[in-house]
């Protein structure tokens, strides 16, 4: 019962004051295009990539999210990319569908500056008789959030060479809010809006031998009214086939990744989550496990093409 609760707690406390925030992933560093458009195309293929992340096992009303994108140069220095992230909280449900667009050029004979727009719209819903209610008659949660649509676009500048990368990016540019206009007066104030998220990305590869690089990676983030979020990973890869690393969220969690090549287009890559908070009592760890598959001009070299 004390699980029940508690976990119904947090899930409402969740929509109220994160509802339409950018989601976490562990493995961002694979999928990064999801926070900076300027990333799409960096890695000269048609990408297809699919993710699934199940977020506080146990805990009632936890966290999913599901991910599907696919990107890919267009022309010289244009790169375009599709996505569709679906993220269930509780009573909530919303699905986002995005369009990045990147242009691409060297600035040096190493380094490559890119810059992205991206263009997304929100679908979410609400219901509110999945949760426990204990005034039948409050007029806040008499009528649900059906079909709430919003726009939004965003903007990102990406840095790489064949060893580094830095990226800086706004991906919901758009304070838009989220509540029922026809619910009962003063419910929007129930609903969260949707605030401004700055990224910062930034890594780099060293090869401590021939069969084995190291990859320390680092993603912050900042918004109003919440907490400094740090992510900071690293990342071994060993024969160009196997990854291995770990990976510390500031005051959250700490995280277990494992990947594997499994041939020259198809990659395998698992993550678990262990919360540092109190509430692991309440939960047995998050998983994310994503699967992508590309296709590689024959003209085309890639350098360091399984970190970034």
């Amino acid at each position: 019962m004390k699980t029940k609760f508690t976990g119904l707690f947090l899930v409402f406390f969740t929509i109220v004051a994160f509802a339409q925030q950018e989601g976490q992933y562990t493995q961002y560093m694979y999928n990064t295009s999801v926070i900076n458009p300027a990333y799409t195309g960096s890695r000269e293929a048609l990408s297809i990539f699919g993710l699934h992340r199940t977020q506080w096992v146990g805990l009632e009303g936890a966290p999913s999210s599901n991910n599907i994108a696919i990107s890919s140069p267009i022309g010289k220095n244009v790169s375009l990319g599709l996505s569709v992230v679906n993220d269930k909280i509780g009573p909530s449900d919303e699905n986002n569908f995005a369009i990045d667009f990147s242009y691409g050029f060297p600035i040096s004979e190493n380094y490559k500056l890119s810059f992205g727009l991206k263009g997304s719209a929100n679908i979410l819903n609400v219901d509110f008789t999945k949760l426990n209610i204990y005034n039948p008659g409050d007029p806040r949660f008499q009528d649900n959030i059906d079909d709430r649509f919003t726009t939004n676009i965003g903007a990102g500048v990406y840095l790489n060479s064949d060893k580094s990368y830095f990226g800086l990016s706004v991906p919901y540019i758009i304070e838009s809010k989220h509540y029922d206009g026809t619910a009962p007066s003063g419910a929007d104030t129930f609903i969260a809006s949707e605030k401004m998220h700055f990224n910062f990305i930034a890594g780099h590869v060293f090869d401590l031998n021939p069969n084995i690089k190291f990859k320390p990676s680092l993603l912050t983030k900042v918004v109003q009214g919440a907490p400094l979020s740090l992510d900071l990973s690293g990342n071994f890869l060993i024969y160009d086939k196997f990854t291995a690393g770990l990976a510390y969220r500031l005051s959250s969690s700490i995280s277990a990744l494992a990947g594997f090549q499994i041939t020259d287009g198809l990659f395998i890559g698992y993550a678990y989550d262990r919360e540092t908070t109190k509430l692991a009592d309440y939960n047995s760890g998050s998983h994310e496990v994503f699967l992508r598959f590309e296709l590689v001009k024959r003209n085309v070299k890639i350098m360091s093409p399984r970190f970034f």
